[in-house]
């Protein structure tokens, strides 16, 4: 089987809505009753939740307690801006509802993004307590020999289980990904 099937969150919510038409929460209902013993996975834009301005906490809380309640099990929390504060909420809410907390290293390079800047957010996430980290290349630019060395290092300083999702955008995904598998990735 899968070790979880992301299926709901980001785009997917409002495409439902917008698009087709459909209650996104009937959506995820039917998914979870159709696969009961499938771990479902979602992106959370952590304070952002599935929209574009950030919520209260509350809302956050509320929204993370519903999403479980209606079958959710893994959250991929994310800020795009990598900012720990906008994830710190909805982490901890997904915790305290019994679901799975992955936090996540949204994939950039500037001269501000070096390794040590992410093995330092790496570090603050693992204070919330999250049970994953993820790293997400959402754009496709995670080279190969990157993939290795990010890996290899939150391995080597952290007792973590940690994914990587690459997009293929500029076609190195797979040499990322193999990259990443040679230095050690969980998922």
């Amino acid at each position: 089987g899968y070790g979880s099937l992301e299926c709901w969150g980001g785009a997917t919510f409002d495409a439902c809505i917008r698009f087709l038409g459909e209650d996104p929460w009937l959506r995820l209902r039917e998914l979870k009753k159709a696969m009961p013993k499938t771990p479902l996975q979602m992106l959370l834009r952590g304070q952002n939740l599935l929209g574009y301005r950030h919520y209260a906490d509350d809302v956050v809380e509320r929204f993370v307690e519903r999403a479980v309640k209606n079958g959710m099990d893994v959250f991929r929390v994310f800020d795009a801006m990598n900012d720990p504060r906008n994830m710190k909420a909805a982490l901890q809410a997904v915790r305290s509802h019994g679901a799975h907390a992955q936090g996540t290293l949204s994939y950039t390079t500037s001269p501000a993004h070096t390794l040590q800047t992410w093995l330092d957010l790496t570090e603050q996430l693992l204070e919330t307590g999250v049970d994953s980290i993820a790293i997400k290349d959402m754009s496709g630019i995670l080279t190969p020999m990157a993939a290795y060395e990010l890996v290899s290092e939150i391995k080597k300083r952290f007792e973590v289980r940690l994914h990587l999702h690459c997009h293929a955008t500029t076609g190195m995904a797979e040499m990322a990904l193999l990259k990443a598998i040679e230095a050690g990735v969980d998922g």
